[in-house]
């Protein structure tokens, strides 16, 4: 049988069986082959070591597969899981030669000659040959098989198709014993070079002799979607251990999704559904509780958002006790190769991050389709659901817009519901405030205004950045989350050799440190997803990337000299900007975002709000605006968490 090449998602960047594989191997055909697909598919050149590894283990792996007889098996190789960048080395497809039924082997290859665990863990393992810390090849393999068998829709009805085995083809036991201690089960074996008479007897016992093609077939045409298992896992995680009791126009937006998903199942229409509500309105409230309530049915459901922090931050909570959970929360630019109505339900909350195209720098280039991303979501599901707050467009190519959703809508033929949010659950629930924000700011009409006050929610404006941080020091040893966020006025550097962060931030005598920029804790700072919900992230400053729908209960708010108060109106200024994207965009785009940039800073707080302008005479506008309302600084909070002048 001649090699295959395919284009599409979920395949692989070779298929063939494994005589012509062996063939290829031999005459020195498949590893150019590979390098070509990988440069076509991906848009990027492959790196040596990865070259250096075809080479040695595709010629072991196909040496075996001859071996034990199996030459009309098919090979995929360098498999890409759905929904995910992950590539397998290999995926056997073949049939069971008990059952008869299909069967697959995802093969793990590692030239590993010598491993260990770390300390204290069986999951991880350290290779002299690399440094730091890895993942046990095992557990790796394993992880691989759950997610097939919780988004190929092709292995739900089969028994037990899924095998998964690590081959440290180079290794001896004596060399890499401590991993054996990793407990093993079908889908997380490890052979060794030494077993490799185990590894071809295994190998046998899950796959026949005969054509594996129409299993391939199978395994590369399938579905894309959330299996029932992983729904049920879903629906215990994330609405069993929360209680969301939706009020008004909540239960509304709510109700209204499930009914849009009877109607469309029922094949009477498929309908859109906006949600658009300020910040605090309950947006996350509404898809959290669809997605419990969704999975708990049976459904196929999952949740998307255009933010790294938000999405990380999810998948850590709802996911803590039960990681395969981890895998419903997606990003916006997942959903572009999947088939139209391929899920029942897509959550896209924080709706406003959608981009004008899901292609990106990493994109391979036969997926750039050009397609708009609002086109592919709304597309990809029988109910697509938007949860938008239209004034939390803070970046330019941001589209998520009621106008651009149901404009797009109306040119795919897809009729559309919508329902504004009228309530306020942040902020103390006050209404007043996220309007004085919006006037303020120039988002609605009428211009600033006096702050006449609200006993639920304090606003009060400090002298300094020195006195921000007494009073939000204060609140925090209290009890209460505080975090100071900016505008982002000053460079932002990579950790200091000592694994410190640099203090960027620099107002008068005041200097500290962004919030970390990895995604892993660095000198006893959190991940940057977790800037807002770990107290270490007090004593960073956070960014509009990081604060972004999050919440803490008391905030403080840097006005930094991107957008400055002159006379009578706001005066954007791109040159005092170091956010790279913004500040090339034209200047009404700019104007824009910087607008609503501090609209999203300065909403985050539950319990007030801290505010402080660099610039004099923006300074002297708030303390106009707020009438003397400063802040002062007390050894500890009073009871409700409140300090007041």
């Amino acid at each position: 049988m001649s090699s295959t090449f395919h284009r599409g998602l979920l395949v692989p960047l070779y298929r063939a069986a494994v005589a012509q594989f062996r063939v290829q191997v031999l005459d020195g055909t498949l590893v150019p082959t590979l390098v070509e697909q990988y440069r076509h598919r991906l848009a990027r050149q492959v790196g040596a070591a990865e070259i250096r590894s075809w080479e040695r283990s595709l010629h072991t792996l196909s040496a075996d597969l001859v071996q034990a007889g199996l030459d009309e098996v098919e090979v995929l190789l360098e498999y890409q899981l759905p929904l995910t960048s992950q590539r397998a080395d290999a995926v056997l497809c073949g049939v069971h030669p008990v059952t008869g039924s299909p069967s697959y082997v995802v093969v793990e290859l590692k030239q590993w000659s010598s491993a260990s665990l770390l300390e204290d863990s069986v999951e991880l393992c350290v290779v002299p040959a690399y440094g730091g810390a890895r993942l046990h090849p095992g557990e790796q393999v394993r992880r691989y098989c759950g997610h097939l068998g919780d988004f190929l829709a092709t292995l739900a009805d089969l028994d037990d198709p899924l095998a998964g085995v690590a081959y440290l083809h180079n290794a001896t036991d004596s060399d890499v014993h401590e991993l054996f201690r990793l407990p093993e089960d079908d889908q997380g074996r490890l052979f060794t070079g030494q077993r490799r008479g185990e590894f071809l007897d295994y190998l046998r016992a899950r796959l026949a002799p005969g054509s594996g093609a129409e299993a391939a077939d199978r395994l590369l045409g399938s579905a894309v979607r959330p299996s029932r298992q992983l729904l049920a896992l879903a629906a215990v995680e994330v609405q069993q251990r929360q209680t969301f009791r939706l009020q008004a126009q909540q239960q509304t937006a709510y109700s209204l999704v499930l009914r849009a998903l009877e109607r469309s199942r029922r094949g009477v229409t498929k309908q859109a559904v906006v949600v658009v509500g300020g910040p605090g309105s309950g947006k996350s409230v509404i898809a959290l509780s669809l997605l419990g309530e969704l999975s708990r049915q049976g459904r196929t459901v999952l949740h998307a958002t255009g933010s790294s922090a938000f999405t990380q931050t999810l998948r850590k909570v709802a996911g803590q006790r039960a990681p395969r959970v981890k895998a419903m929360f997606r990003y916006f630019n997942q959903f572009g190769e999947l088939e139209p109505n391929e899920l029942e339900v897509l959550i896209c909350d924080e709706a406003h991050r959608i981009r004008e195209t899901s292609a990106n720098r990493y994109t391979r280039a036969s997926a750039r389709t050009g397609a708009p991303q609002v086109d592919e979501l709304l597309q990809v599901a029988r109910v697509p659901v938007f949860l938008l707050d239209e004034h939390q467009v803070v970046r330019p190519g941001e589209l998520g817009s009621l106008r651009e959703i149901t404009s797009a809508a109306d040119r795919l033929g897809i009729d559309v519901a919508c329902v504004e949010l009228d309530g306020q659950y942040r902020c103390g629930g006050s209404r007043a405030y996220e309007t004085w924000v919006l006037r303020l700011l120039g988002l609605e009409p009428g211009g600033p205004a006096v702050w006449d006050g609200d006993e639920r929610f304090p606003v009060e404006l400090v002298d300094s950045a020195e006195h921000m941080e007494a009073v939000l020091r204060g609140h925090q040893e209290a009890g209460y989350s505080s975090r100071i966020s900016a505008g982002y006025c000053w460079p932002w550097g990579d950790p200091l050799p000592d694994g410190s962060l640099p203090e960027d931030v620099v107002v008068g005598n005041w200097r500290r440190p962004w919030n970390n920029k990895k995604d892993t804790s660095v000198g006893g700072a959190p991940g940057r997803p977790f800037w807002s919900s770990d107290p270490a992230g007090f004593g960073q400053v956070g960014c509009v990337y990081t604060a972004q729908g999050f919440e803490y209960d008391w905030s403080g708010v840097l006005l930094g000299p991107d957008l400055v108060w002159r006379t009578d109106r706001w005066v954007a200024q791109p040159g005092k900007s170091f956010d790279t994207q913004v500040k090339r965009a034209p200047l009404s785009d700019f104007d824009r975002a910087v607008r609503n940039t501090y609209k999203v800073l300065l909403t985050r707080g539950m319990l007030g709000s801290l505010v402080h302008s660099t610039d004099p005479e923006t300074q002297q506008l708030l303390g106009r605006l707020l009438g003397g309302r400063r802040a002062v600084v007390a050894a500890a909070a009073s009871a409700d968490g409140r300090v007041s002048g």
